[in-house]
């Protein structure tokens, strides 16, 4: 394959997160001021192909950077190597570009579910800046910052191990391990490049080339994830309203919503069941009816709402309303025991007020075929283990296209569908969501969607 045109491919693969990961695993041969300047993948494999680190006729370093980003498909698909290839290659002495150091810091990031990451924050927001805090500032941005001002550096982790300390001991463990580990090592140039003190010491090391196993050899704990080792995992419930009294207020759409939810959590091994046109009472009495029962062989519960509403509230077909809240409060621990200490997610595709989102300049996405919903919720029961993802934040319109369905609810489809496999956990592929919509423009609006949570895990589906 062309070489440019192979670029092209796997620019195409990429998602947000892919491209910020390769970037911070760069800065040793990459200016941090060059990086910053780069939004695309293109531009990245120019700064690359700038520093000869790529070319037609070496595409090792590419090959280590998708495999430390566990990017096998990529490999595969675009590449013709597997993971396994690369990492035989890897462990060839003075091979890998990406230093210990480096592959450390990106792989704790990735260790963090999102609530260690606040925490971090919170413990160093008197050593950095509030603005470089921000609640969608990432845990490698904040890595990024810590090295700007060198609180961290590559032979100083001191105040990287008393953070962790207080709360991830086996993290913790792992830079003590890190550092013990480097100190049999030398580096033989300022790229970071990882050489060994013996050829005979680097060939006797077995492992993936990953940091913990290559540099560390030490245990990596097994993260913290909710278990989804059942088949059936749990029910998909979806309440679908398409017709309502008033016949001005058919939602064009859903059902291909419907149809779209269903494929994808049968495909992720639920037991999906849907339940068209719905009253307000109805609605209510189903999603109690479903607290109800034994969810002791289950691993988790996930429901779907797509109708029309407004702020806090869902409107049947007969116009009354029945409150968020109160739904979800049917899955407390008391509520549904069964359940307890299990993630429950809702999904609503719904408006929470009746006016657009300013946009910004960028083309348009679609032309005449939108339609808005209208409601929900401004805070879930102070519960744990559940999830609201939610069509749009308060006070604004989510847009539903008539013929190809929800602009949230397609996107979230789409992502699981891409995501999952890769083994991505539920709150990384909502990001993704809230990026990919957040980016168009909707009858020259925008839309933004909102993630609240409870959860105290990741949850990663199995696929």
């Amino acid at each position: 394959m062309d070489f440019q045109k192979l670029l092209f491919h796997v620019s195409e693969a990429l998602i947000t997160d892919n491209l910020a990961a390769l970037k911070f695993l760069c800065l040793d041969h990459i200016s941090m001021k060059r990086l910053e300047a780069i939004h695309e993948p293109k531009a990245f494999f120019e700064a690359l192909q700038e520093k000869d680190l790529i070319n037609e006729g070496n595409l090792s370093f590419l090959k280590e950077l998708l495999y430390r980003i566990n990017r096998r498909d990529i490999l595969a698909a675009h590449l013709r190597s597997s993971g396994e290839e690369v990492e035989r290659e890897l462990q060839i002495p003075g091979r890998t570009k990406v230093s210990a150091y480096r592959q450390l810091l990106y792989e704790i990031a990735e260790d963090l579910a999102s609530g260690d990451v606040e925490t971090v924050k919170l413990l160093v927001q008197k050593k950095i800046p509030k603005n470089k805090l921000q609640d969608n500032a990432s845990m490698l941005q904040v890595f990024l910052e810590m090295q700007r001002l060198t609180i961290i550096k590559e032979d100083n982790l001191s105040v990287l191990k008393e953070i962790f300390k207080e709360f991830r001991v086996d993290i913790k463990k792992k830079i003590d391990a890190y550092e013990e580990k480097k100190k049999g090592y030398s580096w033989t140039d300022g790229k970071g490049t990882a050489v060994s003190a013996t050829s005979l010491e680097m060939h006797t090391l077995r492992g993936s080339g990953r940091v913990q196993e290559l540099f560390l050899c030490t245990h990596k704990s097994p993260e913290k994830s909710y278990e989804m080792k059942n088949n059936p995992h749990g029910y998909c419930v979806i309440l679908n309203n398409y017709s309502f009294k008033n016949p001005h207020e058919v939602r064009e759409g859903t059902e291909e919503d419907g149809e779209a939810v269903k494929r994808v959590f049968k495909w992720l091994q639920f037991e999906t069941e849907d339940h068209m046109d719905l009253e307000a009472e109805q609605m209510y009495e189903i999603v109690k009816e479903y607290s109800k029962k034994d969810h002791s062989n289950m691993d988790c519960f996930v429901c779907f709402i797509l109708s029309h509403g407004e702020k806090d509230k869902i409107t049947g077909v007969d116009h009354k309303l029945v409150n968020i809240k109160d739904l979800v409060s049917c899955f407390s621990g008391s509520n549904c025991p069964s359940l307890a200490g299990k993630p429950k997610l809702f999904f609503i595709q719904a408006c929470q007020g009746s006016v657009g989102h300013p946009p910004v300049t960028v083309k348009e996405d679609f032309s005449g075929r939108l339609e808005t919903d209208a409601t929900p919720l401004t805070s879930i029961p102070d519960l744990a283990d559940i999830l609201v993802g939610m069509a749009t934040v308060e006070d604004y319109e989510c847009y539903r296209d008539t013929e190809t369905g929800s602009i949230y609810i397609q996107c979230l489809c789409d992502k699981l569908e891409s995501l999952c496999p890769l083994r991505k956990d539920l709150v990384t592929i909502l990001t993704e969501v809230n990026n990919e919509v957040g980016r168009k423009v909707l009858n020259g609006c925008k839309q933004m969607p909102k993630i609240t949570s409870t959860l105290r895990k990741q949850l990663i589906f199995q696929v």
